[in-house]
């Protein structure tokens, strides 16, 4: 569902029936906001270097903050969130309205490198980023923040969360 502001209009609402906004910018070489996995809902295009995206409340997603000067990068930044359900405690995240609930958020483009490569490591399994277990999420935070390696998501370690899932469930 993509939507196009008209020409002069305001920017689009900030909240759609409770759901989370993720503002994205694309100016290359200077500012880039970009999602790098979690299913929106709805996209509205604002202009042709902005556009904004909604996540319905429980959606994992991954925001990718990156800024440069003249001088080279000034910012680096990845939060991995849970898209809060109205009314639920969260965190304040430049470019998401309301927030989220964090689940890794790192800063510095070393660490952004490494959340970015685990990330394409479940790309390769097969796996949706965005449906794994939280707590691997959780852990690859801890672990970069120590500066130690994460551990790898595996087929196995997904099928043991799922079959948690379902017994959780009866």
């Amino acid at each position: 569902m993509t939507a196009v502001a008209p020409a002069g209009a305001p920017l689009a609402p900030s909240n759609i029936d409770g759901q989370t906004r993720v503002d994205l910018i694309h100016r290359p070489g200077e500012i880039e906001h970009w999602v790098r996995f979690g299913n929106a809902v709805a996209e509205t295009i604002i202009d042709r270097r902005r556009r904004a995206l909604w996540f319905s409340p429980g959606t994992i997603l991954a925001f990718v903050r990156w800024r440069s000067n003249t001088f080279g990068t000034v910012l680096s930044r990845i939060d991995i969130l849970t898209a809060a359900m109205p009314g639920q405690p969260l965190s304040t995240v430049p470019g998401v309205t309301p927030g989220g609930i964090p689940l890794l958020r790192l800063a510095g483009w070393p660490s952004v490198a490494e959340t970015l490569a685990a990330i394409d490591a479940i790309d390769t399994i097969g796996l949706d980023p965005a449906d794994i277990c939280p707590d691997h999420w959780r852990q690859v935070h801890h672990h970069l923040t120590a500066r130690s390696t994460p551990r790898t998501y595996t087929l196995a370690r997904h099928r043991a969360w799922r079959l948690r899932q379902a017994t959780a469930s009866c």
